[in-house]
């Protein structure tokens, strides 16, 4: 018989954990996939076929990650938590799953003790227990209150989990760096390589008559503004001749889409649509991406070997997306661009220097296969 997953995914911000988690998903075609989304539905951002797809009622935070906010206004939030963490329940008691995979808790999503703390409850209640397994991206954030944060999260892992796959290349980027306490869980830990999402052939029809491509993505679209703005304003300033597409992305607020449209409407060679469920077919057509630095973003950019300027978010003194960003950078895959250097002129100089440059970018050498060894992981755990 065909074994069992409940997969636990929750986006705040942006659309990177999904989109990590839905590729995933598509590796593990040999389960029955249950897959629970706690935040805001991203059309044509489905799963694969055969995947049972269940919505939570939806949540999202602000840019800080210090509160809880509703997409349906017409609950409040102690409504919903409750809602939640009952479906929740329901769910796992009606798929009796024989693993429960839970992207970045307790590393992460904190917030949602109120409805996970009772899941894993229920699977020490249950005979036999389903396998935990938490999915983890390569680098975490810093806390203000680190030392109880990681108190917590190895107490979390050593009461509930039994495996921690890492979705990372130990040569490139180790946990330990953001997580120093890794030597004290007692689960298993094991690095997967990096997860990449898999190209649509020929989902994008290559335009051999467009000079010099640029591509520019901020992701889910709730931050980044600044960078399109900046890249419409550095695209007149270019001494190449170019075309320039631009992708919002899908939670992009429809004023701030409405202001992009007014701006590009006098550049015939920008253009622009909200979001596409298949950026790595975007990439490898184009001669030039400029974009955010998320785990994503960068995996992406690696399999499509193309030239790239990355802008690493750095809210909240957040550091994940600049720490990564400048360890690609020193093995020349990509580009860095800071936030004191986002201005039309110094774009468009990095601009004009990558699309000089030769275009055929050579491979980094790290372990993109993420997705396979994580599927592999988990029937390795269940078969033993």
């Amino acid at each position: 018989m065909r074994k069992k997953v409940l997969f636990y995914c929750q986006s705040l911000l942006g659309i990177g954990h999904y989109v990590r988690s839905r590729e995933i998903v598509r590796a593990l075609a040999a389960f029955d996939v249950c897959f629970v989304y706690g935040g805001e539905i991203i059309p044509g951002f489905g799963m694969p076929p055969g995947v049972e797809v269940i919505h939570l009622p939806a949540l999202k935070s602000d840019a800080n990650f210090q509160q809880l906010h509703l997409i349906d206004e017409q609950m409040n939030l102690a409504e919903v938590k409750d809602r939640r963490r009952e479906q929740l329940l329901g769910i796992y008691d009606r798929v009796q799953p024989d693993a429960i995979v839970i992207e970045l808790y307790p590393f992460g999503r904190r917030m949602f003790d109120f409805e996970l703390l009772p899941l894993l409850e229920k699977t020490k209640n249950t005979t036999p227990s389903p396998k935990v397994i938490c999915s983890l991206r390569d680098i975490l954030v810093a806390r203000k209150n680190q030392a109880k944060f990681d108190d917590d999260a190895c107490r979390l892992m050593n009461q509930y989990f039994d495996l921690l796959l890492i979705h990372a290349d130990p040569t490139f980027q180790r946990l330990d760096e953001t997580f120093p306490r890794v030597n004290e869980l007692v689960c298993k830990v094991q690095y997967t390589g990096f997860v990449a999402q898999s190209r649509q052939e020929d989902s994008v029809p290559k335009k051999a008559a467009d000079p010099n491509r640029i591509l520019v993505s901020i992701g889910g679209g709730r931050i980044g503004h600044e960078l399109i703005e900046c890249a419409i304003d550095a695209s007149a300033l270019l001494h190449l001749p170019h075309t320039m597409h631009i992708l919002p992305g899908p939670h992009c607020p429809e004023a701030i889409y409405e202001q992009l449209q007014q701006r590009i409407a006098s550049h015939p060679h920008i253009t622009m649509e909200r979001f596409t469920p298949d950026f790595p077919s975007y990439l490898q057509q184009a001669d030039l991406s400029l974009s955010m630095a998320g785990y994503n973003t960068c995996m992406d950019i690696l399999s499509a070997q193309v030239r790239a300027i990355v802008y690493p978010f750095t809210g909240s003194d957040n550091r994940e997306q600049m720490m990564r960003a400048r360890k690609l950078e020193q093995l020349g895959a990509l580009t860095v661009l800071t936030p004191e250097q986002l201005t039309p002129e110094q774009l468009a100089q990095l601009m004009q220097q990558a699309l000089s440059a030769p275009s055929s970018v050579s491979p980094v050498p790290l372990d993109l296969q993420g997705a396979a060894k994580t599927a592999q992981a988990i029937a390795d755990l269940l078969q033993a």
